[in-house]
């Protein structure tokens, strides 16, 4: 059973963490969502496709993975509950997605149609403020502070600001998709967990 009440909130208090939205633009956007769900290893979005949709993760976890010629899968990106999800590029071009979104384990989502969205955004002055701070946020400060993280930080700080991020993820997904997306191999995770637990029953 979905509680959609719950969810919905969530969708709000994230819009209104970037910037405060009106209640007439809050009835705009939930008269165009829809909850949809996957199951564990369902693909919502598969690479080739036209992204037509963007999704707001309310429960599960997501992930982005680029396919090589080999058939090797590599993971670009994790969502998690309250996390925005889907191929922007792909959605705003209209061309095919360069990668797969697959769900990890049972997830619900909220879904909206892209074109609507942004239509949405450019008829609303308040949604023009938030998709200006979420782009701001997301795809330049955050973009770069993971970028300068990958060259100068290590890998055992990496995975310990992910897991601070969050919480318990380990448990819930398989970690060679942590690794993946931390940019390091899963015998190198191996040993920075292992090296984690030692230290904490050293210290206990």
């Amino acid at each position: 059973m979905i509680n959609q009440e719950t969810h919905l909130s969530d969708l709000k208090s994230k819009f209104n963490s970037y910037f405060p939205i009106s209640d007439k633009s809050w009835s705009l956007i939930e008269e165009n969502i829809e909850f949809q769900t996957f199951k564990k290893d369902e693909i919502i979005l598969k690479e080739g496709q036209i992204s037509r949709k963007t999704y707001f993760v309310c429960k599960g976890a997501i992930r982005a993975f680029c396919t090589d010629v080999n058939g090797n899968s590599y993971n670009k990106n994790l969502f998690l509950e309250g996390d925005f999800a889907g191929s922007k590029v792909s959605a705003i071009q209209k061309t095919p997605s360069t990668f797969t979104l697959e769900a990890l384990e049972d997830s619900v989502l909220i879904s909206i149609n892209y074109n609507k969205y942004q239509e949405l955004i450019y008829n609303n002055e308040d949604l023009k403020n938030f998709y200006i701070a979420y782009l701001e946020r997301n795809w330049i400060i955050e973009k770069e502070q993971r970028e300068v993280s990958i060259v100068l930080e290590n890998a055992t700080i990496r995975y310990l600001k992910f897991i601070e991020q969050y919480p318990n993820v380990d448990k819930r997904i398989p970690l060679q998709h942590i690794a993946s997306h931390l940019g390091i191999t899963p015998t190198q995770l191996s040993r920075i967990r292992k090296d984690l637990k030692k230290e904490q029953s050293q210290h206990m």
